[in-house]
């Protein structure tokens, strides 16, 4: 399989000035916001965003300062983004630590989300690029748009794919599709190039949120770092789920329609439900959907020359088909 240091083999450079302003960003001489982000930034995820950024800009021009700067804000901006929406979904695990509202609870973990996404917006100033500033606060007003379609759909138990398609690309895929783009034009790409990016970007993120739901129903909680049923409990109807309500019969979908409805999300649900969406073949269409989105994201690259920042953007793309977590 491959792995991400395999995938960082070009942008070496790039990620080792960004891991040095990257933990600078996290410094406080406030001391309970030292502590709070000093936990975060231990407990920080693959760092995909970034090395999109920095592949999206290498396969343009040269990245620079701005690049950085570019990646660390987009990175500071999911960050925030996760906190609060531990505090939202009454999260209490994270990449198989605690989250942040489960140490200091809700006030504090609002405050530090806040703080973050704050140091995202001024870090995001220092590009003096305006498309560049556009796209990343533009897309904070997206991650909370998505949010609250999500929250809509699961109060109204809503079974429609493109409503579906519609919260991920909001929730997801929008932030990845700000890294490819702005990545790009941080090095003064083409309108086409950053357009192609932004695509590739955008559809590169529904397949991840696409296997995200699927581990939900197939993983453990020791290999996924969360409860396993997690999004069940919060009331999403994932892909998995959706496809095998659409399958079943009146009678057989109101049965499980009625636990969505009354919430009713004990142990004995949760696993009735999860097995439901396997044995309806929910798994296995969620798998071809991801692997069509796939090859639609290849499509949009294709106008790109072969080379070797080329191919390690396909190699992202094929490690988030293949990950285990």
């Amino acid at each position: 399989m491959i792995s991400i240091e395999q995938i960082k083999e070009p942008i070496r450079e790039e990620f080792r000035l960004f891991d040095v302003a990257f933990k600078a960003a996290f410094q406080s001489n406030n001391e309970i916001l030292s502590i709070v982000n000093e936990y975060i930034h231990n407990n920080k995820g693959k760092q995909i965003r970034p090395i999109l950024t920095f592949l999206a800009a290498k396969i343009c021009g040269k990245p620079n300062e701005s690049t950085i700067n570019t990646a660390i804000s987009l990175e500071l901006l999911h960050t925030a983004s996760l906190i609060h929406d531990d505090i939202v979904d009454d999260t209490y695990e994270r990449r198989g630590q605690k989250s942040v509202n489960a140490i200091w609870r809700n006030k504090i973990a609002v405050l530090v989300g806040d703080y973050i996404l704050s140091q995202s917006l001024s870090i995001a100033n220092k590009t003096k690029n305006c498309d560049i500033l556009d796209g990343i606060t533009n897309l904070g007003k997206e991650l909370s748009d998505g949010e609250l379609l999500q929250i809509s759909n699961a109060k109204n138990v809503t079974v429609d794919e493109q409503k579906y398609l519609e919260v991920i690309s909001k929730k997801t895929a929008m932030l990845f599709s700000i890294c490819t783009s702005s990545g790009a034009i941080s090095v003064g790409a083409n309108k086409e190039n950053i357009e192609k990016l932004r695509k590739f970007g955008k559809i590169y993120g529904i397949c991840f949120q696409i296997k995200d739901d699927i581990f939900d129903y197939i993983s453990t909680e020791e290999e996924i770092g969360k409860p396993v049923g997690n999004d069940i409990r919060e009331g999403k109807i994932t892909l998995p789920l959706l496809y095998a309500l659409k399958s079943s019969g009146d009678e057989e979908k109101e049965e499980y329609l009625n636990i969505l409805k009354r919430k009713d999300f004990t142990q004995e649900n949760v696993e009735k439900l999860i097995r439901f969406a396997k044995a309806k073949g929910g798994i296995e269409y969620a798998e071809k959907r991801m692997l069509e989105f796939k090859e639609e994201a290849i499509k949009t690259i294709d106008y790109f020359d072969d080379n070797d920042i080329k191919k390690f953007l396909l190699m992202t793309l094929e490690h988030t088909i293949e990950r285990k977590k």
